[in-house]
């Protein structure tokens, strides 16, 4: 099942260089103090309105004009290509985000199909419960050091404890 760790996440993050993402989609970015501005592709654009910021070591983009969108790289990934966090995600993991820029032009609404659902739609709820606790719950304690000492110290380790 496709959960990403917090830590998973932050690396992302950290690791991709949005203003390399922001140029891919043909926008000028020009200096602006310890900024970078630019046309914002969101919406109509005549006057520089998207600023690029960089804190705590993380780009983060804003749109002062008239959309009003921001977020850090995985919230531009979403809009510039119109998928979704997982997909946007996924996207940054193979390839850090090149292939997210391969597109010159910026998406407006959807155009790639969503992500195969890690469990059956169409399954009722006890299945889904199971797909659920013995997909992902089981299979993460599994390969959780500190949840398995914590039940080995409460006398519950066995095999048909896990």
């Amino acid at each position: 099942m496709a959960r990403y760790s917090q830590e998973v996440l932050e690396r992302l993050k950290r690791e991709t260089d949005l203003p390399t993402l922001v140029r891919a989609k043909g926008i000028e970015l020009k200096p602006h103090g310890s900024d970078l501005i630019g046309l914002c592709p969101f919406h109509n654009d005549t006057t520089p309105s998207l600023v690029l910021s960089r804190k705590d070591g993380v780009w983060l983009w804003h749109c002062l004009g008239e959309c009003g969108s921001g977020g850090d790289v995985l919230e531009w990934v979403m809009k510039a290509e119109g998928v979704s966090f997982r997909h946007a995600v996924e996207l940054l993991l193979n390839g850090n985000g090149h292939d997210a820029v391969r597109a010159e032009k910026i998406v407006k609404r959807t155009t790639v199909r969503y992500l195969s659902s890690p469990v059956e739609a169409t399954a009722d709820d006890v299945t889904l419960l199971n797909q659920v606790v013995l997909g992902y719950y089981h299979e993460t304690l599994k390969k959780t050091p500190a949840a398995l000492s914590y039940l080995e110290g409460r006398g519950l380790k066995s095999e048909e404890a896990l």
